[in-house]
């Protein structure tokens, strides 16, 4: 079974969107857009632009950057598998010769 498709609505940068998605995605993409407009807002106090283009553009360049950096920097506990079942091998090693 396909998952139900709805329709909202969005206002980014003051500008209306019409979005069909899926329902299980709606609080994502609402968060999403808030995230944006608090960017948006962010720039407004610290910036002074032409327009509201140069504020998306420069949350769209930080949210970019901030993706790339998760994708890249390790997350702690990523390699402890292996270290896991190593000490686990030592110890069944040790009950065995007991």
């Amino acid at each position: 079974m396909s998952e139900e498709i709805i329709n909202i609505n969005l206002l980014i940068a003051d500008r209306p969107y019409r979005l069909r998605i899926a329902a299980s995605e709606e609080e994502t993409v609402r968060q999403a857009a808030r995230l944006i407009k608090d960017k948006i807002a962010e720039y407004k106090k610290s910036y002074e632009a032409k327009d509201k283009q140069d504020y998306l553009a420069m949350a769209a360049l930080m949210f970019c950057v901030e993706s790339i950096n998760k994708k890249t920097t390790p997350v702690p506990g990523d390699n402890i598998l292996p270290q896991l079942e190593q000490i686990n091998h030592i110890l069944d090693q040790f009950l065995e010769s007991k």
